[in-house]
C-alpha cells in the first residue's frame, strides 16, 4: 500500500509530468503550418483534413527531431526532470576504410537516426495526452465541491455524464478526480523514463565511439604516468647522487661543487615542467606546451650524469638526429630510465650507452657493473625484470607499443644490460 502511494509524493513524478507537458508546448508552433495542406485542399471531407493535418504535424516534429540540437536538449531535460542518468551525445566519426585518421567507429544505423524523432513523437503525444486527462481531471476535482455540476447538469466526460449531489459525495468525486490526476502523471512520467534509456540513450555506435575515447584517455594517462615516473624518477635519483658529491667536495673544490648544485638545479627545472604538464593534463585542463625530450636532449641527459660523478661513454652510430617524432621521445625515455636504474642499483663504474640509427630500426642499449642485489635473482633470462618497482615493466609496455624487441638482464657475470630495438622510418 504505502508502495503504492509513495510515487503519487514525489516532486520527480511532477517534475516528469512538467517535462512531458513541454514537450506538448513546444509542438504548438509547427501546428499553424501543418494547418496548411489541409486548408488548401477545402473540397476534402473534414475527417480527411483533421488527419492530413496531424499527418503533417507528426513530419514535422519528427524532422524536428533530427537535428543535432534537439537530442541535446532532450538529453539535458530528461536529466533534469526526469532524473535519468543519461551521457551527453557523442560524434560518431568515419566509418572504417574511409578517407582521414584516428579510431572509426561505426556510423550510426538507419534505426539509430530516427531514435531521436521517434522520442519526439512519443514525448509529444503523451505530453498532450496527460495535458489534457489531468488538466481535465484537476478542474473537475476543484470545482465539483462548489456545486458548479448541479444534478440537473451533470458533468460530461467522454459520453458519460456524472451527476453529482450537494453534500459529502461531492467531496469524494473531487478527491477522487484529483486523485486520478496524480496517477496520470505518474504513469506519464514512468513511460518516459521507461523510453529514455532506449532512445535517448546512446546508440550502438555511440557506445563504441565512447568506448574508443575511453581507451585513448586510458592509454593517455598511462602514457602520462609513464612519463612522470621516468621524468622524476631520474631527477630524484641524479639530484641525490649529485648533491652527495657536491657536499663531499664542497670544500677541497668549490668550482666543482657549485657545478653539482647547478645541474641540480636544471634537473629539478626540468622536472618540475614535466610535473606541472602532466598535473595539467589530469585536471582536464589546458596544458600550455608538452614537454617534449628526445634523442636531441640525450647530450644534455648525459652531461647531468657526468655532473652527478657517474662516467658515461656514450657511442653514436648511424644519424639518430634523423629519428623524428614518437619514436625520438620514446627512445629518450628509454634512455632516461635505463641510466637512472644505472645509477641506482649498479655498483658505480663506466655506464656505456649506444644508439645505433640504421634504415631497419634504431637500437639502444645500456650497460653498467651489477651492485648489490641486482645480480642474476633479479632476472631469469633474455626479457626479464626486477621484480619489484615499476621502471623495467613500464619500459617494456612502451616497447610492446611500438612494437619493438626489449631484453633486460645480467651480461656476463658483472655486466646488466638493457637492450631494445625499435622499428624506425628515418626521415629523408
Amino acid at each position: 500500500m504505502t508502495r503504492g502511494i509513495r510515487p503519487l509524493l514525489r516532486g520527480s513524478t511532477y517534475a516528469g509530468a512538467l517535462f512531458a507537458s513541454c514537450g506538448a508546448l513546444a509542438s504548438i508552433p509547427l501546428l499553424p503550418v501543418a494547418l496548411l495542406p489541409a486548408l488548401a485542399w477545402e473540397s476534402a471531407p473534414e475527417g480527411v483534413q483533421v488527419a492530413l493535418a496531424l499527418l503533417v504535424w507528426a513530419v514535422l516534429i519528427g524532422v524536428a527531431g533530427l537535428a543535432r540540437t534537439t537530442r541535446r536538449v532532450l538529453i539535458a531535460g530528461a536529466r533534469r526532470l526526469l532524473r535519468v542518468p543519461l551521457p551527453d551525445p557523442v560524434a560518431v566519426r568515419r566509418p572504417a576504410g574511409s578517407p582521414g585518421t584516428g579510431p572509426a567507429p561505426a556510423v550510426p544505423s538507419g534505426t539509430d537516426r530516427w531514435r531521436t524523432p521517434a522520442w519526439l513523437l512519443l514525448h509529444v503525444a503523451l505530453g498532450w495526452a496527460g495535458t489534457v486527462v489531468s488538466g481535465v481531471l484537476v478542474l473537475a476535482g476543484l470545482t465539483l465541491p462548489v456545486g458548479w455540476f448541479r444534478a440537473e447538469a451533470g458533468l460530461s466526460l467522454f459520453g458519460r455524464t456524472v451527476r453529482v449531489t450537494d453534500g459529502w459525495s461531492g467531496w469524494v468525486a473531487a478527491l477522487g478526480c484529483l486523485l486520478l490526476a496524480a496517477v496520470v502523471c505518474v504513469v506519464i512520467t514512468h513511460t518516459l523514463r521507461w523510453l529514455a534509456p532506449r532512445l535517448l540513450g546512446p546508440s550502438s555506435a555511440e557506445r563504441l565511439a565512447l568506448a574508443a575515447e575511453r581507451e585513448l584517455r586510458l592509454a593517455e594517462r598511462n602514457r602520462l604516468a609513464h612519463e612522470l615516473h621516468d621524468s622524476i624518477g631520474h631527477t630524484l635519483t641524479a639530484a641525490t647522487i649529485q648533491a652527495a658529491v657536491a657536499g663531499e667536495i664542497l670544500s677541497a673544490d668549490p668550482v666543482a661543487a657549485r657545478a653539482a648544485l647547478r645541474s641540480i638545479e636544471e634537473s629539478a627545472r626540468a622536472a618540475l615542467e614535466d610535473l606541472d604538464y602532466v598535473l595539467g593534463v589530469l585536471r582536464e585542463e589546458k596544458a600550455e606546451t608538452a614537454p617534449t625530450r628526445t634523442l636531441a636532449d640525450l647530450p644534455e641527459l648525459l652531461d647531468r650524469l657526468r655532473h652527478a660523478g657517474a662516467v658515461v661513454e656514450p657511442e653514436f652510430s648511424g644519424e639518430p638526429a634523423q629519428v623524428q617524432g614518437t619514436l625520438s621521445r620514446a627512445a629518450y625515455r628509454i634512455l632516461q630510465e635505463g641510466l637512472t636504474n644505472a645509477l641506482r642499483h649498479g655498483a658505480g663504474g663506466p655506464i656505456e650507452v649506444r644508439v645505433a640509427a640504421a634504415p631497419h630500426g634504431l637500437e639502444l642499449s645500456v650497460v653498467n657493473l651489477i651492485g648489490a642485489g641486482t645480480g642474476t635473482d633479479r632476472a631469469t633470462g633474455p626479457g626479464a625484470f626486477p621484480t619489484s618497482g615499476h621502471g623495467l615493466p613500464g619500459l617494456a609496455e612502451r616497447v610492446r607499443l611500438l612494437h619493438g624487441e626489449i631484453e633486460a638482464g645480467p651480461d656476463g657475470p658483472e655486466h646488466w644490460r638493457l637492450a631494445v630495438r625499435l622499428p624506425v622510418r628515418l626521415s629523408a
